[in-house]
């Protein structure tokens, strides 16, 4: 699966400076694994013919005398285990023009590139380089590369893809060039785990190659670039919308209520074990979060409030309030209603309740998505007909966000509407 990118902006394919004939004879042909998900977009290129502080890396500069260095910045959109990938190759000239040195970057290194010959294999003036597959490190011999890091590099681009959502530790983003919040790192896992994928480590020359320009000109498109990727992942990721959240024996041990004398307001109750921890986790991972309980609400914002739970919930449909109970439609309208979505997103709406008869036969029959928690003994895990089947189950609310989590990594484009 290729990893998306959006259709604008693209890069300044025009940009050149009087640099730009030198950076063109001696730009790197990068070879790419057959299955790779993310290619190179575009190499901004920097010569340098003193010693100086790299203007695209962390790293000090320092040319042959006489000669230069040529530095190229290699954009791609996606790393597969984070949005944003920039990697290095440095190649170093004599007085004469001859390259004497390749150096690459390596996962934060820098190391020199060869064969074995104090170079890598050449074409022409142009080093050859394997990029690695997904994470883009670049080597000089690819036996190397499978031999050395074969595996590794197969858990990073299987197991371990989308690990760490959109990256912020570089300068664009450390500077403001562009933020990303808790729901957008959440879609950028979910589009590289989609992505994840076994390394062929056959690799061959791409049909066109990234586009060629000053660091300058690349520097001034990767913030845009960065944030027209981040503005399209609720479009191009399949994501759920919201979770909703039943409250008694799904979040609080109805056993242990005690309720005002005369009343039906619970002003005391025990919480579920790790119920509490869940929606904080949930709420940290950017879902949007509702109530849908049945009750009055002075009952909830009792259980809820003190905890921290409450604000955490984006609204609140409250039987009290409502004037209906589960299964209704009204409750889940409501909802719906209170966070602003349309009715085309049910099927990207998790209801997550303890009561067959009421939670998963409403959140059945309204279109959602149903998980059963079955926590509790109080009432039956026996569905009293087919309507009332959950499409997912628990046992322990430690399992919440696992089990959400996998229900949104199963969603595709057909189910996300």
């Amino acid at each position: 699966m290729t990893l998306f990118t959006p259709a604008v902006p693209a890069p300044p394919t025009d940009a050149r400076d009087g640099d730009f004939a030198l950076a063109a004879r001696y730009r790197p042909v990068l070879m790419l694994d057959g299955n790779e998900p993310s290619p190179p977009l575009a190499l901004g290129y920097s010569v340098m013919r003193a010693a100086t502080k790299s203007p695209s890396s962390k790293f000090a500069i320092a040319p042959p005398p006489g000669g230069a260095v040529i530095e190229y910045a290699i954009w791609h959109d996606w790393d597969i285990q984070h949005l944003y990938d920039l990697e290095h190759v440095w190649v170093h000239l004599d007085a004469a023009g001859a390259v004497t040195r390749v150096e690459g970057s390596m996962h934060g290194m820098r190391v020199s590139i060869d064969d074995g010959s104090g170079l890598p294999e050449m074409e022409g003036t142009r080093p050859v380089l394997y990029v690695e597959p997904g994470k883009h490190a670049l080597w000089g011999v690819l036996r190397s590369m499978s031999f050395i890091a074969g595996h590794h590099i197969a858990q990073m681009c299987g197991p371990e893809a989308g690990r760490e959502g959109v990256h912020l530790g570089n300068s664009f983003a450390e500077g403001g060039a562009y933020a990303a919040t808790a729901r957008d790192h959440r879609l950028a896992r979910l589009a590289m785990k989609r992505a994840a994928f076994t390394p062929s480590f056959l690799f061959e020359r791409p049909a066109t190659e990234p586009a060629l320009m000053p660091w300058s000109a690349l520097a001034a498109f990767i913030p845009l670039r960065m944030k027209a990727l981040i503005a399209a992942l609720p479009e191009k990721v399949p994501h759920l919308e919201a979770v909703f959240l039943d409250c008694g024996d799904t979040l609080i041990d109805e056993s242990t209520e005690i309720r005002l004398p005369g009343s039906d307001v619970v002003v005391e109750g025990d919480e579920i074990p790790h119920a509490m921890d869940a929606v904080r986790a949930l709420h940290r991972l950017g879902h949007r979060l509702a109530l849908v309980a049945d009750g009055p609400r002075g009952t909830f914002e009792n259980m809820l409030m003190p905890r921290g739970i409450w604000d955490l919930m984006d609204t609140h449909a409250i039987s009290g309030d409502v004037g209906a109970s589960k299964p209704s439609p009204e409750m889940f309208e409501a909802a719906m209603d209170g966070l602003g979505l349309g009715h085309e997103a049910r099927s990207r709406i998790v209801m997550v309740g303890n009561n067959l008869e009421r939670d998963i036969r409403g959140a059945n029959e309204f279109g959602l998505i149903s998980l059963f928690v079955a926590w509790s003994k109080r009432r039956t895990h026996v569905p009293a007909a087919t309507i009332e089947v959950p499409q997912y189950r628990i046992d322990s609310l430690d399992r919440l966000v696992a089990e959400i989590e996998a229900i949104e990594l199963s969603l595709t484009e057909a189910a996300d509407g």
